[in-house]
């Protein structure tokens, strides 16, 4: 299918009124920004280490459970930084937005966040409407990331599907 796609004729003919030189231009400028995205995440997600190596001694001086929670919380944003750097290097790759990754950013995202409010949520536990803002927080992320996966799923099951003239093209051999 990548293949088929490269030597579509129709997807090399640049822009009407712009030109080659114009097309060349703004693909440079967007590996350029792509390139820069790509050095601030590696960067975040070099300091996120540095953070969850401290976070780790923490944790493991103290053994309470703030230091633990700590240790996840940063370890959880090294995750989503890790699966954005997935998605620009798929988005540079391909040539056109993959909305897989960034689906998957908002599962562990939400995620994150439901452990944070659970932990959250037990030192409030009957303080009535503190711990009720909490478990509707937690209510809302949970059904997001049911969402979120339902659509991954739903997008890898169309990613599996024939491209409609290679079905017709099947049929009628």
């Amino acid at each position: 299918m990548a293949e088929r796609r490269r030597s579509d004729p129709e997807r090399r003919v640049p822009p009407p009124g712009f030109g080659r030189l114009g097309t060349r231009v703004l693909e440079i400028a967007e590996n350029v920004v792509y390139a820069g995205i790509v050095l601030f995440l590696v960067l975040g997600a070099a300091v996120l280490l540095v953070l969850a190596g401290r976070s780790t001694w923490r944790a493991a001086t103290s053994l309470q459970q703030s230091s633990v929670l700590e240790l996840l919380d940063v370890l959880l944003l090294v995750f989503i930084v890790v699966e954005l750097l997935f998605a620009v290097r798929s988005t540079v790759e391909k040539r056109e937005l993959v909305a897989e990754p960034f689906l998957l950013v908002g599962i562990i995202a939400s995620i994150k966040e439901i452990v944070v409010l659970s932990v959250e949520a037990a030192g409030v536990a009957g303080d009535g409407a503190p711990f009720d803002d909490r478990m509707t927080e937690i209510a809302i992320l949970g059904v997001l990331v049911l969402l979120l996966g339902l659509t991954s799923w739903l997008l890898r099951r169309k990613e599996r599907e024939p491209i409609e003239g290679e079905r017709a093209d099947t049929a009628e051999k």
